[in-house]
Parts: C-alpha cells; structure tokens; sequence
C-alpha cells in the first residue's frame, strides 16, 4: 500500500521561508518520478516541481529561484524548500508520486496548507 505524508506547512510572513518534506512508504522515491502539486482557494491544482529517478529537478515558472525541490533516499523523503515566500503561495499542497512513462501522477498525499500572511 502507498501513501505519501505530507509535514511542514504553517502560516509565515512574506519574505520567509518554509520546508515540506513527503514521506513516502510502499514506493521508493528514487525510482519514481516525485512532484508537488499546491491548490489554492477557487484555483485549479498547479504544478510546482518534479524530481526525476535520475536526479533531473524541474521548477514551475512561478516558483523558480524561490523554490528548490530535492530527495533524501535515505529517509525515502521528497522535500520542498520554499525562501523568499509571497501570498500568493497560499494553497494546500500536495506530495505525488508516478511512474516514469505514464501520464497522471498515481499517488497523492492528503496535503498540507501552507498561508502566507502579514
């Protein structure tokens, strides 16, 4: 059975700086492609990141320079690093995992919200 975990999120002043991590049991995260997803309020799902099996990070527009998606094999870990975070980072977001090749992310976390707020 797969699940992914989510932890980290929390309410933070524009400008800081937060660290989700997404621990991953029944799939090991290096062989999987691994993502962050984050869903605001009234908003559509929107991609943030994806780190590939062979190590390859890729970063949404928005977030790049800000943000830094990386892994940890040893804890079976993915970890979002966020600096320099602005209100519209609002959302819940959301660890996936997928198999290299296939379309849709296969796996999902339950979320963690994450508010940006003076």
């Amino acid at each position: 059975q797969v699940q992914l975990v989510e932890s980290g999120g929390g309410l933070v002043q524009p400008g800081g700086s937060l660290r989700l991590s997404c621990v991953a049991s029944g799939v090991t995260v290096s062989n999987f492609l691994m993502g962050w997803f984050r869903q605001a309020p009234g908003k559509q799902r929107e991609w943030v990141a994806t780190i590939h099996p062979g190590g390859t990070k890729i970063h949404a527009d928005s977030v790049k320079g800000r943000f830094t998606i990386s892994r940890d094999n040893a804890k079976n870990t993915v970890v979002l690093q966020m600096n320099s975070l602005k209100p519209e980072d609002t959302a819940v977001y959301y660890c996936a995992s997928k198999l290299q090749g296939r379309v849709s992310y296969d796996y999902w976390g339950q979320g963690t919200q994450v508010t940006v707020s003076s």
